[in-house]
């Protein structure tokens, strides 16, 4: 599967400032786009990871999975 987020990208002086609008907590701050970018990409990835760990221990044992669209 495909996902797209969307990232706010702001210039602030010699930084680059960036938010992925769906996943709160995932920010980053680069020299260059082309850097910013690259770190929220990373940094989306690392949060989606962490947070079906997250899901997962939670639901315990006995659980099933089920894809979804919104």
């Amino acid at each position: 599967m495909n996902n797209e987020y969307t990232a706010i990208i702001k210039r602030d002086g010699e930084w680059w400032l960036g938010w992925i609008e769906e996943v709160p907590g995932v920010n980053c701050q680069e020299s260059s786009h082309k850097e910013l970018l690259k770190s929220l990409r990373s940094a989306l990835r690392e949060a989606l990871e962490f947070n079906k760990q997250d899901a997962l221990l939670a639901a315990g044992a006995d659980y099933s999975e089920e894809k979804i669209a919104v």
